[in-house]
């Protein structure tokens, strides 16, 4: 026999109800098309992930139902075809305990068959830590769910359901196998980090092992908010091999195909896997793609017109810009260079060759005027008092107040430039380069910058130009320009260790001492975590930023502003 089955690898909007419901309806009507008798929709696809405090709504969770039933009524001409849609649903037996505006719901997953809801799965493992939440949301199942899908000769396949979180852990798999699975189906939204991918085909790969069945990945595409998905879904056979793979950050109608060892000739199992195998990419340039594509969404499915951002010579917003570029296209971005007295004559040169190659509009607005206004009026009230950082913070933010003045008059959105490292050690200025609406770089440390920079020079993904950070760009010893000959070494330790302490403390939880043992200056260390708790306070101000590592700050990183404690 043979089972053709599709992966509805889409880019969903949360809360956009009827237009997921239609992408759901279009993607059923291709795999019907070619032959699929099983089309599988991602985790929580009907309401996109995630969708946060809307699931304590009743009305929200009510629209989810009518979505699904449209759904539902949409697809039942598509005579032979199962649907897999992921949904929040009611939970059974009221409110428990909870006010009417926090009742309970179900992370769940409903079949569909010619117009009918045939089965309804509630996943059972609900994670509670990095980005997720779902114990304040839903309340577990705890029953496996089987359904029974022909192939084409008729013969009949009994599919098991799994819903992201069940599957790395083992007793949903096994429950469904003694139900008398034969194959296991996973829907996922499992937000994309460096190196995720290659963690959940080890962590499915155990699951095939242990049962002895194949296995299909169904996963998510897109940006929302400060998490990504990949894509990448993928299928195990019963061995754990590798049977097929689609690509990442795109969007796909995956399709596997399920065969039996005649016709296969792949193994003694009942079934195997075959399917297109996409290459692995390189570090780099999944850290690209997820840049790119966490911009591309934010922007569009908030409704921007286009971005701009302070272009200052320097590799952070080089950088920034040409992710920009690749994301939304030059015609959508606008690069303003904002020179103080301390501005290098490189740093202009550069930033005007950057933006010639790119094709961006630029413009440039000196800041020297606003400067020594801003210093006459304050200039009796600091009499006697040195310069020192607070005039460095004066010319940040004017120069915020300058972006923000742009984009509050034509609708486009503020980018900002920050690295991790920055964010990190409070090297940014509140209201200065801190000002705007989506971080870019956030979670991108300082030595991958450089690694980025290097990588987008060499390559060209989108099609937007080639080699477009000027060289001088990426090799001059990086500075705020702030005051005369700084240097960002001036005040932090070299990036190579600077980063490695961040990683180690912040994303790996090492305490003080154990970086110290593992070769690390005690006094480097000392100031990288006093400044990392110091800081705090400006990181909870700062704009929402893409994550790209499996800790950044944001919902990864919960920590009190007033806090006694050191470690």
């Amino acid at each position: 026999m043979t089972l053709q089955l599709c992966v509805a690898q889409l880019n969903f909007v949360v809360g956009d109800l009827a237009g997921n419901a239609q992408k759901i309806v279009d993607a059923a009507r291709q795999a019907h098309a070619a032959g699929a008798s099983l089309l599988l929709t991602p985790e929580l696809a009907l309401c996109g992930y995630a969708a946060e405090d809307l699931y304590l709504r009743p009305a929200f969770i009510a629209a989810c139902d009518d979505a699904l039933q449209t759904v539902a009524r949409e697809t039942a001409g598509l005579c032979g075809l199962h649907i897999v849609v992921g949904h929040p649903a009611p939970a059974p037996g009221g409110e428990r305990g909870r006010s009417v505006s926090r009742a309970p719901c179900l992370n769940a997953a409903s079949v569909l068959f010619e117009g009918q809801v045939t089965q309804r799965h509630a996943k059972r493992e609900l994670p509670n830590y990095q980005v997720f939440d779902e114990r304040r949301y839903f309340v577990p199942g705890d029953a496996p769910c089987v359904f029974e899908v022909a192939g084409a000769n008729g013969q009949k396949v009994k599919v098991g359901l799994l819903i992201c979180e069940d599957a790395w852990f083992e007793a949903p798999a096994a429950d469904a196998k003694a139900a008398g699975a034969e194959l296991l189906a996973v829907i996922n939204a499992s937000p994309f980090h460096a190196g995720k991918g290659d963690e959940r085909e080890q962590a499915m790969r155990l699951r095939v092992l242990a049962t002895g069945l194949p296995l299909v990945y169904a996963h998510l595409v897109g940006g929302q908010d400060e998490i990504v998905f990949e894509g990448r879904s993928f299928a195990l056979d019963r061995d754990g091999a590798l049977a097929a793979r689609a690509p990442s950050f795109a969007e796909d109608l995956f399709a596997v195909t399920l065969q039996s060892p005649a016709e296969a000739a792949l193994s003694p199992s009942r079934f195997g896997v075959v399917g297109p195998i996409a290459p692995e990419q390189s570090l780099e340039a999944d850290l690209w793609h997820a840049l790119v594509l966490g911009v591309r969404d934010y922007v569009g499915k908030n409704g921007f017109p286009g971005a701009l951002l302070g272009l200052s010579g320097g590799i952070d917003s080089a950088l920034v810009l040409a992710i920009a570029v690749d994301a939304l296209g030059a015609d959508k971005l606008r690069a303003v260079m904002m020179p103080s007295p301390y501005t290098a004559d490189i740093s202009w040169i550069d930033a005007r060759d950057m933006a010639e190659r790119l094709g961006v509009r630029y413009d440039e607005i000196a800041i020297a005027p606003q400067f020594d206004a801003f210093l006459g009026s304050l200039d009796p009230l600091f009499e006697g008092r040195p310069f020192d950082t607070t005039e460095e913070n004066i010319q940040a933010r004017i120069r915020g107040t300058l972006l923000m003045a742009l984009s509050n008059k034509f609708g486009s959105i503020v980018l900002t430039t920050g690295n991790k490292s920055e964010m990190a050690t409070g090297y940014c200025t509140l209201y200065g380069d801190m000002a705007g609406g989506f971080a870019v770089i956030k979670d991108v440390v300082k030595t991958m910058v450089f690694r980025l920079a290097w990588w987008r020079n060499a390559n060209d993904p989108y099609g937007t130009g080639a080699n477009p950070i000027p060289e001088r760009i990426i090799t001059r010893p990086p500075s705020a320009e702030l005051r005369p000959d700084q240097k960002d070494q001036d005040s932090l330790p070299p990036y190579e260790v600077l980063d490695a302490i961040v990683e180690r403390y912040m994303e790996e939880d090492q305490s003080p001492a154990e970086i110290v043992a593992a070769g690390y200056p005690a006094a480097a260390v000392e100031q990288v975590v006093r400044l990392i708790r110091f800081n705090e306070y400006k990181r909870r101000q700062s704009p929402v930023g893409i994550r790209v590592t499996h800790r950044s700050f944001g919902k990864d990183w919960r920590y009190p502003n007033t806090n006694k404690y050191r470690a």
